[in-house]
């Protein structure tokens, strides 16, 4: 049963704070309000998500689980449609957890909350979040309670705010770190949440901290503001600081940060990150969310501008003590082990605890100690696996655990002597799943399982491609083991395809005359390096064929590599055309409709991808013949503009990228208007006027800003490139096309529009 409100409210003992318990009352009523009517829907939408109330997909009250359905606990006839309806629907609940750190006490809270107001499922974010999904709205403000109780917030875990501080979760116990830097992730944490100055962005804000720069650590290339610890020696006195990067991001379109300073000193850090938040809020795009991250401001201003404004900003701020009392704080809180260290014991010749022990465990920089990988299969969690967790961290530790942004936990300071044990226990509790960081643990987003935004099922490929790779392929290959495989389900790299040494993400495709799910092979990404180098699309392959494509890729590296040769190096030595070359015959054949219909539907979904028969006939048949032949140029373009790029000819790089995207503009335009020619200004403003003005271009995934990348892209036409504008423009051109075949898809379903009834 759950507990109520009031109850809770009793419960808490003085931990909540006044102000929070105020703003938890706050949001208590505005939910009433919304109900009534009375609080507009974007005000509310921003409200809850501020406060970790996210919107999820739903069918129609079922969730998909393999070829099983479950009923949801939501009345009957709450509307699961319409453009605001996540009010009153069940949605998901995002839980910060500051640089990951958690402790048993915590993992229980989230136990009883998955248990009591989700599906049982506690899911580890690739922010070291967790998430509980298919949370009523109305439980949210209990939730949060609850979550108060035992130190957790889920204040500005979503919305247009500082998203959760993520960092190494090997932070003062990496042998190759500078020094441990939790407690100045700790402190920007608490310094940040709710301040005045962090509360008018346009759009998140995401910031991480990593104890070194060869490790992927905190990823600091993809971050607004990315921290790598770094000393430096003045007056022979050795002082800590950070290396700072800035406008960094994933995305549809990934930015490498900018470097900002080689050297902030330590206690500069808060003050920094306090005037870049000032100027990022009031310089930042408001109205243009798609434009309103801080990497394009950089990208707008360059980054010598926006050094300067930041420093002035930094001058004129007054100071506050919290800048040093809040790292001060945070230091003394130590992590210290419960048990004396030792040493591992002889091997008991299980292979299920050897290979474990290979790919799980890993030495502390303390001799004596361990740390060991609990590696969660999609990032997942039951209740009663928390329990267990929340006992073994107890039973083996001083409750010291950290989320990983691989969707996994490490538990720390473990002494050598009772990795066996451990090991025992883990293993009672499901939990000893071994492979942790290699290629059958992939990096999953929610995808069409409760995205909304979700285009193809990439858990659903996830799971099969573990299962895959747990059987078949070349992965048991020493060269291969190491890998990192990530997939989205959409091009937005929630699952941070772009960083992956082979990275999907969902597209969908017409094949025969259904809707296929396929997912973009992107090569080229970089994890280690604080994700050093990011990667692009190659090809789009049908989902059913991914697992084949991934033996290929793997294959094809272990039989043509050099010796020693990483993935990375052996991507950028034998270029992406030859591997290209190596999948491409997997777009192609697909078999009939009725003779393989599973080819149609997506994976760990018995659905059919599309339902309808779109569009028989002669007339149908010639339209499809112009515009695919069209597309399929565009596309061969956007991969030309990628050799090129990787050539170093970044001109002709960006060029036929343009040119890709000006192809498919025509195309489009094909569809109502034959006459158009091959001049580009003709083609831009027939498609303004035909598919921009008109909003025919605009769906809920995109929203008309892959649009807007053709227009950009026209008006610069003349802008000569440099190597990261060349690499944008393949990446914007790519999901050009992605928008046009989107928009091609919709219109074939809709009688009329084709040949320009509607207008």
């Amino acid at each position: 049963m759950k507990t109520s409100n009031a109850l809770w409210k009793e419960r808490l003992d003085g931990k909540l704070t006044e102000q929070l318990a105020t703003e938890i009352d706050t949001f208590e009523t505005e939910i009433e309000l919304r109900r009534q009517g009375k609080i507009d829907d974007k005000i509310f939408a921003e409200t809850r998500l501020r406060r970790g109330a996210y919107g999820q997909r739903y069918d129609n009250g079922r969730r998909y689980d393999g070829v099983e359905t479950k009923e949801l606990a939501y009345p009957a006839d709450t509307p699961t449609k319409g453009p605001d309806t996540v009010w009153h629907a069940p949605g998901m609940m995002r839980i910060k957890i500051p640089y990951g750190g958690i402790n048993p006490q915590q993992l229980e809270a989230v136990a009883e909350l998955a248990e009591e107001y989700s599906d049982c499922i506690a899911h580890v974010t690739t922010r070291q979040d967790f998430q509980l999904h298919y949370v009523h709205i109305d439980d949210t403000p209990t939730i949060m309670r609850r979550l108060a109780a035992v130190g957790i917030t889920t204040r500005e875990a979503c919305g247009n705010s500082v998203r959760n501080v993520t960092g190494c979760p090997r932070a003062g116990v990496c042998a190759d770190e500078c020094f441990d830097v939790t407690p100045y992730a700790h402190a920007l944490t608490r310094f940040l949440l709710g301040h005045p100055d962090a509360q008018n962005f346009g759009r998140k804000f995401k910031v991480s901290f990593s104890g070194c720069g060869q490790h992927a650590c905190g990823l600091a290339a993809m971050h607004d503001l990315g921290f790598t610890a770094a000393t430096r020696t003045v007056d022979g006195k050795e002082e800590r600081g950070f290396r700072l990067v800035a406008g960094g991001g994933l995305g549809a379109v990934p930015h490498q940060a900018k470097l900002f300073d080689e050297f902030v000193p330590a206690e500069e850090i808060l003050p920094v990150a306090q005037s870049v938040a000032r100027v990022f809020a009031r310089h930042g795009e408001k109205a243009n969310r798609s434009r309103a991250r801080l990497k394009f401001l950089i990208k707008t201003w360059g980054i010598e501008k926006f050094n300067d404004a930041v420093r002035a900003e930094r001058t004129a701020l007054k100071d506050d003590p919290r800048w040093i009392e809040y790292i001060e704080e945070a230091a003394k809180d130590l992590e210290t082990p419960k048990n004396p260290p030792g040493e591992l014991p002889p091997s008991s010749g299980d292979p299920g605890y050897e290979q474990w022990l290979q790919t799980n465990v890993s030495d502390q920089r303390q001799d004596g100690y361990a740390t060991a990988t609990v590696a969660l299969p999609l990032g997942d969690l039951t209740a009663d696996q928390l329990r267990s967790l929340a006992d073994i961290a107890r039973a083996f530790t001083n409750g010291t655990l950290r989320l990983t942004v691989e969707q996994n936990i490490l538990i720390r300071w473990v002494s050598k002597t009772d990795v066996p044990a451990l090991y025992i226990a883990l293993t009672e509790a499901d939990l000893n799943e071994p492979g942790a960081s290699g290629i059958t643990d992939i990096v999953t987003c929610p995808g069409t399982d409760t995205c909304k935004l979700g285009i193809a099922a990439s858990r659903g490929l996830t799971s099969e491609l573990r299962s895959h790779l747990d059987t078949n392929g070349d992965a048991v290959n020493d060269a291969v083991r190491g890998l990192h495989i990530k997939t989205s389900g959409c091009f937005n790299s929630c699952g941070q395809h772009h960083v992956a040494d082979i990275g999907f993400y969902g597209v969908n495709r017409i094949v025969n005359g259904y809707q296929v799910p396929h997912f973009q092979v992107v090569l080229g990404g970089q994890w280690e390096e604080n994700a050093g180098s990011f990667g692009l699309p190659v090809v789009a392959i049908p989902s059913k064929r991914i697992p084949e494509a991934v033996d290929r890729i793997t294959g094809h590296y272990v039989r043509t590599r050099q010796k020693d040769e990483t993935f990375t190096h052996f991507v950028k030595r034998v270029g992406k055309a030859q591997i290209r070359e190596v999948l491409v015959d997997l777009t192609k054949n697909a078999p009939d409709h009725d003779e393989d219909p599973s080819f149609y539907s997506d994976w760990g979904d018995p659905r059919e991808f599309s339902t309808g028969d779109i569009g028989k006939g002669e007339c149908a048949g010639e339209v499809v013949t112009q515009y695919q032949f069209a597309m399929t140029d565009a596309e061969r373009m956007v991969f030309e503009g990628q050799l090129f790029l990787e050539a170093g000819n970044v001109q002709k790089a960006g060029a036929e990228a343009y040119m890709a995207m000006i192809k498919a503009a025509k195309a489009l335009v094909q569809m109502r208007y034959d006459d158009v020619s091959d001049d580009p200004d003709e083609v831009v403003e027939e498609f303004r006027e035909r598919y921009y003005e008109t909003k025919l271009i605009f769906d809920p995934f995109a929203r008309g800003k892959f649009a807007n990348y053709l227009l950009a892209a026209h008006d610069k036409v003349a802008v000569p490139f440099t190597a990261d504008s060349a690499h944008e423009r393949i990446e914007e051109a790519q999901l050009f096309i992605e928008a046009v075949h989107a928009c091609y898809n919709r219109m074939r379903m809709t009688p009329g529009t084709l040949s320009g009834e509607s207008n």
